[in-house]
């Protein structure tokens, strides 16, 4: 399924510069944004095993925002497959809004987990699958979406270390990639999870079929890494 409907109306991807357009005011953090909005979208319409009618099936997938400084592009990917009303768009940032300049699990239908601190949703994950997997829960994946910065916190670097030899299949990472990061070397980012026994691939961002074929490769006994290469933050 390529759309979904709220109140007769069909959103597809072409629509998500215009559902972002509606978020006005200060803080947006717009290339933030923007980065993630073809990673989020091909999770979201093709990938995730989530739905607005599964928010809380305990079989359901885990999307982990950790990029969640720049949350315009989450909120119109979720507005677009009805988890929360269009509507609510205009009022981001606002005081009275649901929609924060950081994503807050109690107040938006979906969202997994409040972000924006840089370092902490791997680490989150990391938990979320060792969880599941103390409960027997095999089917449930887990994904979290980092930016490059964020790589600079030594957290993520323990989670990474952890989740390689502890086998943690069902765990999923996208690393948006827009040259960010202040203490990394090129082509390093996939080097650095590969050596801690990590599946890794590196795509470019803004390429859906790349991004799809990606994020669904096999990699039995490990976990995953999706390197995904947008332009620099300053373009």
């Amino acid at each position: 399924m390529t759309i979904t409907e709220e109140r007769g109306r069909a959103y597809g991807y072409a629509d998500l510069p215009g559902l972002m357009s509606l978020m006005t005011g200060d803080e947006k953090h717009g290339p933030a944004a923007t980065s993630t909005l073809d990673v989020l979208w091909v999770l979201y319409d093709r990938v995730l095993r989530v739905s607005p009618r599964r928010v809380d099936d305990p079989e359901r997938d885990r999307f982990l925002l950790s990029k969640g400084h720049g949350p315009m592009a989450y909120y119109a990917v979720l507005a677009a497959k009805g988890f929360l009303p269009v509507a609510w768009l205009t009022g981001f940032g606002s005081y009275d809004s649901p929609l924060g300049h950081h994503p807050d699990r109690t107040l938006v239908p979906g969202v997994e987990i409040g972000s924006g601190s840089l370092g902490h949703g791997l680490p989150i994950a990391v938990g979320t699958a060792l969880g599941l997997r103390a409960q027997g829960r095999e089917a449930p994946g887990v994904w979290t979406l980092i930016g490059d910065a964020e790589l600079d916190e030594g957290s993520n670097h323990e989670a990474i270390a952890f989740a390689g030899p502890a086998g943690l299949e069902r765990l999923h990472t996208v690393v948006v990639d827009n040259s960010s990061a202040s203490h990394a070397l090129p082509g390093g980012i996939a080097a650095r999870f590969e050596a801690a026994g990590w599946s890794a691939v590196t795509v470019d961002g803004r390429d859906h079929e790349a991004l799809y074929a990606a994020f669904t490769a096999p990699h039995p006994g490990r976990p995953h890494v999706v390197v995904a290469r947008v332009e620099p933050k300053s373009a």
